[in-house]
């Protein structure tokens, strides 16, 4: 063999060892939002949350250094939250995103063909950003689920439901999905107990104050509260409204790898108790996922089911 081919051979074989340690250790990217506690959110700086903890055991499955990239939603007429999240995966930005409403509708075959990214470090001015084509979604497993409880200030009413709440005040804010249940609950039964709220006010700040004794929030609601205000006095009482809505992630339909990996770490998790110890890490008021694990388009009747 000639000196030329020998070099060019070294050549071949140094560049496929460099392209074959650069797959090795590139990242697994994650897109969560940087406002979800207990979920995911920043503080300077840093990602915290649940999703975090699920990410980084994803990325060690897939033996890949993990890169979180944080986005900031102010998705208008011109997009939803699913479109903008679709537009991240499908532009490249990450290979998975987090904290995913599994509702049929947002899965699948997109229901526009573009839209455009939100907020996240490295992307240009929302002017200039273009239309990015959509691509089918597909979910993981679920992981957790969202349901709503009842949450009281005073210990004495721990005991309270929406059947039996005893002489109660319930705030409730008008034109949400807490607040509907509230107010619809049983044809109206509560509506005499009921301190309406308008949506620029904060029901947990108005309990705390006093101005009413109890309210149905989203448990992960109480929990990011609790995470912001450490030294509060609401609590959860013991009941919990039956509608729920599961969270997983979500990644395009080509992304084989990453989800087969995410339900396996999911999988085990689940069945080794690590799910529900890293969600009381997180602060997260953990809720097993329902079945079917992707629902289906739901209205009144699913918030006044009981």
């Amino acid at each position: 063999m000639s000196i030329r081919r020998s070099m060019a051979s070294v050549a071949v074989a140094t560049a496929f060892a460099a392209c074959t340690a650069s797959a090795q250790t590139e990242a697994l990217t994650v897109c969560m939002s940087e406002d979800n506690a207990p979920l995911s959110y920043v503080v300077k700086g840093e990602p915290r949350g649940l999703d975090v903890r699920l990410a980084r055991a994803v990325a060690d499955e897939l033996r890949k250094p993990l890169k979180i990239v944080p986005f900031e939603s102010k998705y208008d007429q011109d997009s939803t939250l699913s479109q903008e999240v679709n537009a991240m995966l499908s532009s490249g930005v990450c290979d998975i995103a987090s904290g995913f409403s599994m509702l049929a509708a947002d899965l699948g075959p997109p229901t526009r063909p573009t839209a455009r990214v939100p907020d996240h470090p490295g992307a240009k001015r929302p002017p200039l950003r273009a239309w990015v084509p959509l691509r089918t979604l597909v979910p993981s497993r679920a992981y957790h689920a969202l349901a709503m409880g009842l949450v009281v200030r005073d210990p004495a009413r721990e005991n309270a439901t929406l059947a039996e709440p005893g002489d109660a005040r319930i705030g409730a804010v008008t034109g949400t999905l807490t607040g509907t249940a509230v107010s619809m609950y049983r044809n109206g039964k509560l509506r005499k107990q009921v301190v309406s709220l308008s949506q620029n006010q904060d029901v947990l700040e108005q309990l705390e104050a006093g101005r009413f004794d109890a309210t149905l929030v989203a448990l992960d609601r109480l929990d990011a509260w609790r995470i912001s205000h450490p030294g509060t006095a609401l609590r959860r009482a013991a009941y919990v409204h039956p509608f729920r809505i599961n969270i997983g992630f979500v990644a395009t339909a080509d992304a084989t790898e990453v989800l087969a990996a995410t339900d396996r770490v999911l999988d085990r998790a689940l069945a080794n108790g690590d799910l529900q110890r890293w969600s009381a890490e997180a602060g997260v008021t953990w809720v097993e996922p329902t079945t079917p694990q992707v629902g289906t388009a739901f209205g009144l009747a699913a918030l006044v089911q009981e």
